[in-house]
């Protein structure tokens, strides 16, 4: 019998965090039909420092300015304080605003943040950012965390996760920014935008038929980071107008369709905010089904996949291609192999992602910032994240294709930097 493994973190405490504005009374927010599909599906992101970034401030202990500073940023985010409800009428869900809060765990983790990154797996790095599954009755429990975890080497890991009816991976971000900018007794950057105008109803659908029970597969992860080089060296093989996302999407749509033959389609994620909208806090996703013929995508090489990614995105972007939205079973991997596009979380001078601004101290930025998706099932997840250089891309894949794609010879050849490996 497989022994059961202890984990290295320790919750040493529970308690919830406030606003110090009241919220209106009586006021909800009605989820949209993207919302809903999001339903089973959680975010989880991972920010490290190199030191606690919470040692100075106008409160004794670390704990105490970290409090304060995370109460403020309540003030302008009454979604993140409000608790989920459904309508029993029309089943329809709702977020009742409320002064409730969110929890806050502060934990302590057996390893330095190098050791922790060379030899954790998924499943390790999921314990930073514990999650409580929604019950029966949602109306006093929490779907905002925040985690405070200590390591030995005296860095910090701030975990982050939700439930993705609230909102995407870019609106966590830009919570978690606007987070280290009030520390720093900045105002935020880009102030929250709750309400857009309604888009136009989709189009009606067909009542599904009962799905047919299965064996749940077991999932593994993996993340790697590819250097500015390695990144450049993919770009060399495509169109010239191609982004990292098309090459690196390319790449590993490939290598997975090399293992499994019958993945000749992509569902590619694109973010939906224009501009003006960029700020607006909620779920702006849109995604669209690639699909191409299996002589194309496994012998016409890395450069004809990636501009007919290139084109598809561009598509997507213009409107071109309604969204996709099953509301059945999720939106990650339940239709198609589905790769997030996050080349908007660039920064257009710097080359890195906006959430390596994430700085609570001056110059301290984070030394690795880590997403994960909950509950991807079926054909899997790839996402293409933008790093402080370069770009990190994680795989939730069948576990047997996530020990292939890691001793693929046409990736190790790019050298990446392999951490967080195993199953989820």
């Amino acid at each position: 019998m497989e022994e059961a493994k202890c984990s290295r973190v320790k919750v040493e405490s529970i308690l919830s965090v406030v606003s110090g504005k009241p919220t209106e009374p009586g006021k909800v927010h009605k989820l949209c039909t993207l919302d809903r599909a999001m339903g089973s599906h959680t975010i989880h992101i991972v920010f490290y420092y190199a030191s606690n970034p919470f040692l100075v401030g106008p409160m004794p202990s670390d704990l105490g300015n970290l409090r304060i500073t995370l109460s403020e940023l309540l003030d302008e985010y009454p979604y993140v304080t409000g608790r989920l409800t459904c309508e029993p009428e029309n089943g329809e869900w709702l977020i009742k605003f409320n002064d409730a809060g969110v929890r806050m765990l502060q934990a302590t983790v057996d390893a330095t943040i190098d050791e922790w990154l060379g030899s954790v797996d998924g499943v390790d790095e999921r314990d930073l950012t514990a999650w409580e599954e929604m019950p029966n009755d949602p109306s006093f429990w929490s779907p905002f965390r925040v985690q405070i975890n200590k390591f030995k080497c005296g860095g910090l890991a701030l975990g982050l996760s939700c439930t993705h009816m609230h909102t995407d991976i870019t609106s966590a971000t830009m919570l978690f920014k606007a987070w280290s900018e009030v520390h720093r007794r900045q105002p935020p950057t880009n102030p929250p935008i709750f309400d857009l105008p309604a888009p136009p109803p989709p189009p009606p659908t067909p009542t599904p038929s009962p799905p047919t029970p299965t064996t749940p597969t077991k999932m593994a992860t993996a993340t790697l980071k590819f250097s500015p080089a390695a990144v450049d060296k993919c770009l060399s093989q495509a169109p010239a107008d191609s982004t990292p996302f098309d090459a690196l999407a390319a790449l590993f749509w490939r290598r997975v369709a090399a293992l499994s033959p019958t993945k000749r389609s992509l569902s590619i994620c694109v973010d939906s905010r224009d501009p003006s909208q960029h700020a607006y806090f909620g779920n702006a996703l849109k995604f669209s089904t690639l699909t191409v013929e299996a002589d194309d995508l496994l012998s016409g090489g890395l450069g004809q996949v990636a501009g007919l990614i290139h084109r598809h995105v561009a598509g997507m972007k213009k409107d071109e291609f309604p969204s996709e939205i099953n509301s059945t079973g999720g939106m990650y991997g339940s239709v198609a192999l589905t790769c997030f596009n996050a080349e908007h979380l660039v920064e257009a001078q710097s080359g890195r992602g906006i959430m390596y601004d994430a700085e609570f101290n001056k110059g301290e930025r984070p030394v690795h910032v880590s997403y994960s998706v909950g509950k991807v099932g079926g054909e899997g997840l790839i996402m293409v994240m933008p790093a402080a250089e370069g770009r990190t891309v994680t795989v939730t894949l069948p576990e047997e294709q996530v020990a292939e794609l890691c001793k693929d010879q046409v990736i190790l050849d790019l050298e990446p930097t392999m951490i967080l490996c195993g199953r989820r």
